[in-house]
């Protein structure tokens, strides 16, 4: 019922759905998996990162089962809208890209590692699309928190580049952006820890089975 021109093209802020000044539902308080808080307030020391890599149920599975990973909460980034709903987004008139906020202890887990687990668990080569699923929401994207995030994501982004052109994959279409005024909302409690919520529920993740050499090589 969503098929329009913003399947395959991102909207612009004029042509975008307006939203609302507050969000339309609530959100649990815990990570049904990790038992720890979604929205904060979070322990000191612990950093956050931001991916979207396709839908977000499989996705978030993929962190909240990292060692190190404090919480996980899936939603919404990238786009125009304020405060949308899962139907807006899906319509492709809100620019958002469905996305999983990664909290997590640097001690435990290195960014690095986190930049690996995003990498190898989609196909960052397909544009609008993640496998079946097509829409500009299932775009792949990073929203880096700082600066050295930022140098960490485009140094594996290059690194990746190279083995991925090596196995006959094309470009890769990942955005790489400052998280600063994309705001990430979080989505609706339903969305949240869907997969262990529902263990036989749908999961369109899939890498490309090419290792990413993050830690291990970086790009010439």
């Amino acid at each position: 019922m969503f098929l329009n021109r913003h399947k395959n093209q991102l909207v612009t802020k004029d042509e975008a759905l307006p939203g609302r000044p507050a969000p339309a539902y609530s959100v649990p308080d815990r990570h049904t998996v990790l038992g720890n808080p979604l929205e904060g307030p979070y322990p000191e020391g612990l950093e956050v990162a931001d991916f979207g890599l396709g839908c977000f149920w499989g996705a978030e599975r993929r962190f909240w089962q990292t060692p190190g990973v404090w919480t996980t909460l899936v939603g919404y980034q990238g786009g125009h809208t304020t405060h949308p709903t899962y139907e807006e987004v899906c319509t492709g008139q809100t620019g958002h890209t469905e996305a999983v906020r990664v909290v997590y202890d640097p001690s435990v887990v290195s960014y690095d590692e986190l930049l690996k687990v995003f990498w190898e668990s989609h196909d960052p080569t397909q544009g609008f699309r993640q496998g079946n699923d097509i829409g500009t929401q299932y775009r792949s994207a990073i929203y880096t928190h700082t600066p050295a995030q930022a140098t960490a994501a485009n140094t594996s982004r290059a690194s990746y580049q190279q083995v991925l052109t090596t196995a006959g994959y094309g470009d890769i279409t990942t955005e790489i952006l400052p998280s600063a005024n994309r705001p990430f909302y979080a989505a609706e409690g339903y969305h949240q820890q869907y997969l262990e919520k529902n263990p036989n529920g749908y999961c369109g993740i899939g890498g490309t089975g090419v290792s990413c050499p993050v830690g291990v090589a970086s790009a010439e």
